[in-house]
């Protein structure tokens, strides 16, 4: 099967045949770059040049990246969700509430209860689950629309917390569970010397080398592929300007965090979520059946996509994203609070949005949506740094979400007026 993103061929799907057409692409000396694609990752990094010099320095300091990534964690977990949900057309605004009902959940089970660790995770997740397939079920084979299902989810879950914990939190959790959550990997290898940069832990340091390796080899299969179905792909020159750059902000990243307390094990976690989702969405059946809905819901159902069992299922998977965010968020916390989870969907909305989906549906990356999210977290980091006030932190949001949903719209009408 070929690596082929369903992203790369939608638009010359529903064009009716033909050449795919790329709106966004702009050339400079030859070299041709989709601004659409690459966009989002040419903001991403000004964005973080620009907060790196309004902080002197400290957006970037090991510490500092250790927090971001610890911070905003389970907004990530819960992008990797939403991303798919807005690919098949849909919405979910429930999330929030489903990471306070499910944190809930969890401390009841091992706090109250007294439950083993691992057998309240796993009663979470199926609850998760079971959340997840009941607002699929009135979406998928009821027809209601997924805004108003996972509205009224927002209101009954929030309202189901508030009734499990009242006015009070409960914890502390297991040190396990903490560990998840704030933990940091062991140094195995011990630490090597790195110049002026001090010492840093050699096995998180080799973990680099192998996601860099990793990196490289799926890239150019993806390349490989392309060329065998005679479709278009960078220059060489570019592609490997692409691999350095990508190769050089790994590395800067292990490296920061290897010098400060190793890996985060959430970032682990994080790691394992973005390759399986990349992977599901890319490479498997289903995943193409996901951005078929979005694209052409007409012809998924006249191609034989099972529109309905599809729907149900990514919402499922919601659900369980959404425990195992509301896990790490209450373990973070060490403890579960009625107010937890709020404004988290509007978080991962964003983060879907800006980091590249369609209103429409059919387009996104799960990549893209991870990017997206940490773009609102070195905003949020760095105007924290700098002091400003939360109200010019939202200001700042709404506008970097306005942008990116604008530069869609205008991609679209650009292709539209070029046929």
């Amino acid at each position: 099967m070929s690596s082929i993103t369903p992203a790369d061929v939608k638009v010359g799907a529903q064009d009716g045949g033909g050449a795919p057409k790329q709106p966004g692409r702009v050339s400079f000396g030859g070299v041709s770059l989709n601004l659409r694609s690459s966009g989002i990752y040419i903001a991403f990094a000004a964005i973080i040049v620009l907060f790196s010099i309004l902080t002197d320095g400290a957006l970037l300091t090991p510490q500092n990246i250790s927090n971001i990534i610890v911070q905003n964690s389970y907004v990530l977990i819960l992008a990797i969700g939403m991303i798919l949900i807005i690919i098949a057309g849909h919405i979910d605004l429930s999330v929030g509430s489903v990471v306070a009902v499910t944190g809930a959940l969890a401390a009841v089970l091992m706090v109250n209860m007294g439950w083993p660790w691992p057998l309240a995770l796993l009663a979470t997740l199926v609850a998760g689950a079971l959340i997840g397939a009941w607002q699929g079920y009135w979406i998928a084979y009821f027809g209601i629309p997924a805004f108003i299902v996972t509205l009224a989810g927002m209101l009954l879950f929030r309202a189901l917390t508030m009734t499990v914990l009242g006015n009070q939190g409960i914890g502390p959790f297991p040190d396990q569970v903490r560990t998840l959550a704030n933990g940091f990997t062991d140094g195995y290898l011990g630490n090597i010397g790195l110049g002026p940069l001090g010492g840093a832990d050699l096995f998180s340091l080799l973990i680099g080398v192998v996601a860099i390796a990793g990196m490289f080899t799926a890239q150019l299969r993806t390349r490989n592929a392309r060329k065998g179905y005679g479709q278009s792909v960078e220059p060489m020159a570019l592609f490997w300007l692409k691999m350095i750059a990508g190769a050089a902000i790994i590395m800067f990243l292990v490296i920061q965090l290897a010098r400060f307390k190793n890996l985060p094990w959430v970032l682990v976690l994080l790691a394992i979520l973005v390759l399986a989702y990349s992977m599901m969405a890319n490479r498997t059946v289903f995943g193409r059946q996901i951005y078929a809905i979005g694209g052409n819901l007409q012809a998924a159902i006249m191609s034989g996509v099972k529109v309905k069992s599809v729907v149900f299922w990514i919402f499922v998977n919601m659900g369980v994203l959404s425990a195992i965010a509301g896990i790490i968020f209450a373990g973070r916390l060490n403890q579960a609070g009625p107010t937890a989870g709020n404004s988290f969907e509007l978080d991962a909305i964003a983060a879907a949005f800006i980091g590249g989906a369609a209103v429409q549906g059919g387009v996104g990356k799960v990549v893209g949506a991870i990017t997206g999210g940490l773009i609102m977290a070195v905003i949020n980091n760095g105007m924290s740094l700098i002091g400003s006030p939360s109200e010019r932190v939202m200001l700042v949001k709404g506008i970097v979400l306005l942008a990116a949903v604008a530069f869609d719209v205008w991609t679209k009408r650009r292709a539209g007026a070029s046929r």
